[in-house]
């Protein structure tokens, strides 16, 4: 098991890319993004959750993207392993292979059919802690598991295992409390997770950010954290921002993988497409896209 490693900055949700026909998860691409990721300075690596498409991968896929993942990342960044599942025995499973694999934390959805009761969570969580020995990051995402918790149902989490938080409530006013609340932020550290509330929760004091938008626009995301994080520059982390927060507002409008795959195959990246049912974005909404990162300084291959 590797050690425990701190986490903070921009920690990219990883995508999964798969060979053109989608049959495969393309290890040889996913390393080469990584490598990009970490040549522009990220701070870690999230595969597994949402942007992952981890619904739509095996768990044989999903252990391979992870040791692919901690592999590209050669130590040079911190690892968090998403593997919420629909049971306790499946996240357990691959809490344990994570932990092997050397993961430096877990970030852990709750099953996303039924939603769990807040004791059915701690639980949950408790046992996936135990399993692996890893801190959890607790996937706060309301609108796909139906689980919505308080910030103090949240903080009270701390003592099954949970340091950290993706918060992709969209909630504003939450946000706010789980990051200025002395009796939470002594208990569990909050990272944005919602797109278009980057610049706020940065501004606000973050942690950082888990950020699908970083697979499109990497330079663009370790700017920002440097001038509103690093060196308090509102200033110049606005004048960023207007050119960031167009692609995330389209990002956030429609399937988000396929949102963040389509802009990555309009810089020029690889990504095989989405598994069926869904698709990369075509026609308008592909456009809107090319001209948002346009806009944003980069060139775009159509």
């Amino acid at each position: 098991m590797a050690p425990s490693q701190d986490l903070q900055g921009i920690m990219v949700a990883l995508i999964t890319p798969f060979t053109a026909d989608q049959s495969t998860v393309d290890l040889q691409a996913l390393d080469q993004h990584i490598k990009r990721l970490i040549d522009a300075g990220v701070h870690g690596l999230v595969p597994g959750g949402s942007t992952g498409e981890f619904t739509a991968l095996s768990t044989k896929e999903r252990k391979e993207v992870l040791q692919q993942t901690v592999a590209s990342a050669k130590g040079r960044v911190p690892v968090v392993a998403g593997i919420g599942d629909l049971s306790t025995d499946k996240a357990v499973d691959l809490a344990k292979h994570a932990a092997k694999a050397g993961a430096a934390a877990l970030m852990v959805v709750p099953p996303f059919y039924d939603a769990v009761s807040l004791q059915e969570l701690r639980s949950l969580l408790k046992e996936i802690h135990e399993a692996s020995n890893l801190p959890l990051v607790y996937y706060n995402i309301p609108s796909a598991s139906g689980v919505n918790l308080t910030p103090p149902e949240i903080a009270s989490l701390s003592d099954v295992g949970v340091q950290y938080l993706k918060d992709t409530s969209g909630n504003g006013p939450a946000l706010t409390e789980l990051l200025f609340s002395k009796s939470i932020t002594d208990k569990v550290t909050s990272f944005n997770g919602w797109d278009t509330l980057t610049f706020y929760g940065l501004a606000a004091g973050a942690r950082g950010s888990i950020w699908g938008a970083t697979n499109i626009l990497p330079e663009l995301s370790m700017r920002l954290w440097d001038a509103v994080a690093v060196r308090g520059d509102l200033k110049e982390g606005h004048e960023l921002w207007e050119k960031i927060f167009p692609v995330c507002k389209l990002l956030e409008s429609g399937n988000y993988c396929a949102g963040v795959k389509t802009g990555m195959e309009l810089r020029g990246w690889k990504t095989g497409g989405l598994r069926k049912p869904f698709a990369l974005r075509q026609g308008k909404t592909k456009e809107e896209l090319a001209v948002a990162i346009r806009a944003a300084g980069y060139e775009v291959v159509e």
